[in-house]
This record gives structure tokens, sequence and C-alpha cells, in this order.
């Protein structure tokens, strides 16, 4: 398994307890969506992943999870992917709707608004709790768009473009 071929879940934050267990930080959406996991793949050297079972996962209300893995039980063995990224396989995640997407998979596409046109190519997305932005580089301006139901008219996959109705005037900032 390569990281080209997975995104990423999250990282181990912190050890829980003495006995092997981690708190795993799950940075998507809904965790909840996460809480039969029976393998994931720990980035334990650059662009090295390992596979590690699961031996228990409890979720946590704050977006961790507690997770025991398979053959990780003392700390000393815990602290050894401790700060690790941790990935799934990109078809383990579940097709979405044409006006949805995952973060990672719209890096690179066109942003077209409805009015304005082309206006640019998509940077990231800079999940805020408060608010969730789309970054965009229009001709080197960085633009920074909020998320919001009903921003996103249509993610085209095969053509690498996301249709957006971006609010009337909010473009005229970056002018």
């Amino acid at each position: 398994m390569t990281i080209k071929d997975c995104f990423n879940l999250g990282y181990i934050a912190k050890l829980h307890g003495f006995k092997g267990e981690v708190s795993l930080f799950l940075d998507v959406t809904d965790p909840s969506n996460y809480k039969e996991l029976k393998t994931v793949y720990i980035e334990v050297a650059l662009n090295q992943l390992v596979p590690f079972s699961i031996q228990n996962l409890k979720l946590m209300n704050n977006g961790f999870a507690v997770v025991q893995f398979n053959g990780i039980d003392s700390d000393i063995k815990a602290k050894e992917i401790l700060r690790k990224n941790v990935f799934l396989p990109l078809k383990s995640l579940p097709e979405l709707g044409e006006k949805e997407f995952y973060d990672h998979e719209i890096i690179g596409f066109h942003a077209l608004d409805l009015t304005e046109g082309d206006i640019g190519i998509v940077q990231q997305v800079i999940d805020l709790a408060a608010n969730p932005l789309i970054q965009i580089d229009w001709n080197g301006k960085e633009v920074l768009i909020p998320i919001f139901e009903g921003l996103v008219q249509r993610v085209d996959r095969d053509a690498k473009q996301l249709y957006l109705n971006v609010p009337s005037g909010l473009l005229d900032l970056y002018k």
C-alpha cells in the first residue's frame, strides 16, 4: 500500500494508559463512520506504510478514539507509533453525491463560479471548526471562500472542476 493510494485518517496523538492503548485523532467530518475499523496503515517512516490490526477501538466525543492495536501491549511499544500519521485506502471511502466532496480530492480542481467563471485552482480545504474554507489560487492571489450550504453546485470529478455559487461581492474583495 502506498500513500498515493490512501487518505490521511488522522494521527496517533498520545498514549492512553500504560497497556499500549493510544489516542487516535480522527481528522474527518464524521468519526462515527470509522467505529468498525479493523486495520489501518501507519506511516512508520517517511512514505512507508505498515498495516496495524485493531484489537479494540472506542470512539470518544471529541474526535478522538482510544485504540488498542494487536501486538502493542505496553507504553514502550506504543511510543514507537506516537505522532505518526494514520491512513486508509481511498477505495474504502463511500461514494459521494454530485454536490459533495472529500477535502483531499478537490485539491488541484478548477474552481468555477456561476457568475465569474474560472476563479482559479483549489489549493486546500482549511478545516476550521467555526467555518471551513476553500483556499483558491486566483492568478497568484489567495482567495478564501467559506463553505456553507448551497456553495457547491456540482463536483465534476472527471473534468476536475468544482462549480460554486460564491456569495455576491465576495470575489470583488480579491480583485
